[in-house]
């Protein structure tokens, strides 16, 4: 049975940027931020139990992965260090991020935006 989803060849965090680098077997490659990856968690605490059940997460500018733990042949979960750590990141969701990225984001700071909220400076 082939796998029809690409798998990681290599998953890379780099703590000072805090951008976790992901390449996958079909040669795409993502730099996704700690904290693009804590606002699209794909925890029940974040995505809700059902449709129209998301809570939009803030203040995650400076958040920071403390650790990896793999799932399995099939995903891993992230340690974020203000202490959320519910949620697998299976490859197939990493890889729709990473595919998605721009306009996910676009959708996060809409969505910031609508709800009054403003990023603060993201500190090194």
């Amino acid at each position: 049975m082939k796998n029809e989803s690409p798998q990681p060849e290599s998953i890379n965090l780099h703590q000072k940027s805090r951008i976790l680098e992901i390449a996958f077997d079909d040669g795409q490659n993502f730099e996704l931020s700690c904290e693009f990856l804590r606002v699209y968690s794909p925890s029940a605490e974040v995505k809700g139990h059902g449709p129209g059940q998301s809570v939009l997460q803030t203040g995650k500018e400076n958040v920071s992965i403390t650790n990896i733990e793999p799932v399995g042949h099939y995903a891993v979960k992230l340690i974020f260090d203000d202490g959320h750590d519910t949620g697998l990141y299976s490859w197939a969701y990493l890889y729709e991020l990473g595919e998605n990225k721009d306009a996910l984001w676009k959708d996060y700071l809409n969505a910031l935006s609508d709800a009054g909220h403003q990023r603060q400076e993201v500190t090194v």
